[in-house]
């Protein structure tokens, strides 16, 4: 079992972060939360991603977080029937991790069903396996910076590679900058992701 990879960033998306360790590339799954946080390193800074790993017949994927709380909230939600890594990834990138525990532990079940795959029946059953399980820490996240141009090309990036088609998501990206110019990499997903 992995526990975390430390090493230098030599790829950022919204989507995966690729970790140099010692001449080894690890392409690791991430969610906006971290990606948020990664996003402050410099390409070839130094990071520390915790790690969960999954492992199926086909492929071995990682799962990092900058943080260990972000990683015990996603293998607590996989934990719940019919909620796998990808949907967990899915709620991560659109609740940071205050606000999902602040969902689970008041019962807010409109909250998760905002979540892009995510129907009445599940944000009900995550919450009722749940809500005895969450601890209540507060979490910040950070602001991330770029130009307008940069931000909407990051958050269209990290769309699509969720599985969103492009018209679909340049038509709720547009529809955001042109409300709000200055939005962060992690608002626009958001905000897109509530739209789609």
């Amino acid at each position: 079992m992995i526990d975390y990879i430390k090493g230098a960033v030599a790829e950022l998306t919204p989507a995966y972060v690729v970790v140099d360790n010692q001449g080894m590339g690890y392409m690791v799954n991430i969610s906006l939360t971290t990606y948020n946080q990664l996003h402050n390193a410099e390409k070839g800074g130094e990071v520390k991603v915790y790690i969960y790993e999954a492992i199926r017949e086909d492929a071995h994927v990682l799962y990092g977080f900058a943080e260990k709380r972000e990683r015990e909230l996603f293998m607590l939600l996989i934990s719940v029937s019919g909620v796998g890594p990808n949907t967990a990834r899915m709620i991560q990138s659109s609740l940071s991790v205050s606000d999902l525990e602040q969902a689970i532990a008041s019962g807010n079940v409109a909250s998760m069903k905002a979540v892009k795959g995510v129907g009445a029946k599940t944000a009900q059953r995550i919450i009722v396996d749940l809500k005895d399980k969450i601890k209540m820490p507060s979490v910040s996240l950070l602001d991330s910076g770029g130009s307008t141009s940069d931000v909407f090309e990051e958050a269209l990036a990290a769309l699509v590679m969720l599985g969103f088609s492009q018209a679909a998501s340049q038509k709720a990206l547009n529809k955001l900058f042109k409300e709000n110019a200055s939005l962060s990499v992690e608002d626009a997903i958001k905000r897109a992701l509530k739209m789609m």
